[in-house]
């Protein structure tokens, strides 16, 4: 069971993740780019959980840690470049 779970987690986390690779190409202003590179970063956080789950180590989940944090700041730092066209006060 956990094995079907887990890949039909891969199957719908890549769906979201080719969804969210068009909307950052395809996005028509800035703050849309922004929101798919933040989903996207998301997904690849899930997909990382996914995989630890199923493969049974730990190792995925500091790798998911580390690409929350680093998803984080990196959207806060384009979001305060669009507003203000700034990145450091």
């Amino acid at each position: 069971m956990l094995a079907f779970a887990a890949a039909f987690a891969f199957g719908a986390l890549g769906v979201a993740i080719i969804l969210c690779l068009w909307r950052l190409v395809c996005g028509p202003h800035a703050a849309d780019r922004i929101l798919a590179l933040d989903t996207l970063y998301i997904n690849a956080l899930a997909l990382l959980i996914v995989l630890g789950i199923r493969m049974e180590s730990a190792f995925f989940f500091e790798a998911a840690l580390l690409i929350a944090l680093t998803g984080f700041v990196a959207t806060v730092a384009l979001a305060r470049y669009i507003a203000r066209r700034e990145i450091i006060d």
